[in-house]
């Protein structure tokens, strides 16, 4: 009994390696298809631009943030109450550029934000 156990040892070992090599060519044969897919797609792209084709910022406006204060815009009141507002008629923004574009950083009597132990507007 122990030579029999000892020879399905012995041929199941064979197997599993013979099994594990042909599963490796297998994964190995499928990623050189996968790679050669992939550079014959990457071959048809078209190029990429030289660094001299890069697209450059303008010199004529700033591209940068800029900052403005803005205020609510409100809904113009039609001419008569029955006649009512159009489309074109509206604004396009629901703010507009604030006349005073230097707003105070703080109202005069108020102390710092909620919870900073200030005395708030006394």
């Amino acid at each position: 009994m122990n030579e029999t156990f000892f020879e399905l040892a012995a041929a199941n070992t064979v197997l599993s390696a013979v099994g594990a090599f042909v599963g490796g060519l297998f994964i190995a044969g499928f990623l050189i298809v996968a790679f050669k897919f992939g550079k014959r797609v990457v071959e048809r792209e078209s190029r990429r631009p030289r660094p001299d084709e890069q697209p450059k910022l303008p010199k004529e406006w700033p591209v940068h943030e800029e900052r403005e204060v803005r205020e609510p815009d409100e809904v113009p009141l039609a001419h008569d109450e029955s006649e009512r507002l159009m489309p074109y008629q509206l604004h396009p923004a629901r703010t507009k550029r604030s006349k005073d574009q230097h707003p105070k950083k703080w109202t005069p009597g108020a102390s710092g934000s909620f919870g900073s132990g200030g005395l708030g507007r006394i």
